[in-house]
């Protein structure tokens, strides 16, 4: 009996022990792939750092262009060191290493096959983890499926066109109030209408006002009924 209740308790035991090293396992897995999201949206987070850097040299450099010469590189190197001025001339401190990759290659953005650059990005075809809530200088970043599509330009918009540029006809301008009413302008009447207007109404007839003519009117009306109501009144005497 005691042999027996000993191997009950030892399989007990054992069970035990298999469910804590379960758990534990579990508990590790979780720690290890949450630190790979933290490790993922701070490699993320550099990367758009990086591609700032990126944008703010191209405007550099299209910004310090001299006269009759091209506003983008041909290379990444032109920005270490432009070549269209005598004196070295540096836009961008060094050709960064993507953080995603881990190697400094990147992804130019040109705006013809073989043409200049207007934008750098990732090669990585990881889905972000990052899809809304971009700062303003990263417009078009929302809800992309790839890395590689944060494309860093000089203006930060992208190659894709956004509301208002050209190329998109702009949609009617939208007010929340009302125009003020603007007052009525006179219009001359016509010149037949004129003509009547003279025939109907005679020149004389604005020159007097109808309170002036009421009022003379009182005036004048009580001298001419007194008059002929005294005369019988002295006759009948």
């Amino acid at each position: 009996m005691e042999r027996r209740a000993h191997r009950r308790q030892a399989g007990f035991t054992y069970i035990g022990l298999i469910v804590f090293v379960t758990i534990i396992g579990l508990v590790g897995a979780a720690t290890l792939k949450v630190g790979a999201l933290l490790q993922r949206a701070e490699a993320e987070n550099e990367l758009l750092a990086i591609g700032a850097e990126f944008s703010a040299a191209l405007a550099s450099y299209a910004q310090a262009t001299p006269a009759g010469q091209p506003q983008q590189p041909t290379s990444l190197e032109a920005l270490l060191r432009d070549p269209r001025f005598p004196t070295p001339r540096r836009h961008l401190r060094r050709i960064f290493v993507d953080p995603i990759t881990g190697r400094a290659e990147w992804g130019l953005v040109r705006a013809t096959e073989g043409g200049p650059i207007i934008g750098v990005h990732s090669l990585s075809q990881f889905q972000p983890l990052k899809i809304a809530n971009f700062d303003a200088r990263f417009v078009n970043f929302d809800r992309k499926r790839h890395l590689s599509e944060w494309r860093f330009t000089a203006n930060g918009q992208g190659p894709a066109a956004t509301a208002g540029t050209p190329g998109q006809g702009a949609g009617p301008e939208v007010t929340m109030f009302p125009p003020p009413p603007q007052p009525a302008v006179p219009v001359a009447a016509p010149v037949e209408e004129q003509a009547v207007l003279r025939e109907v109404v005679p020149p004389s007839a604005p020159e007097t006002l109808p309170a002036e003519e009421g009022e003379e009117a009182e005036e004048e009306t009580p001298p001419e009924t007194t008059e002929p109501a005294s005369v019988p009144t002295q006759s009948g005497v």
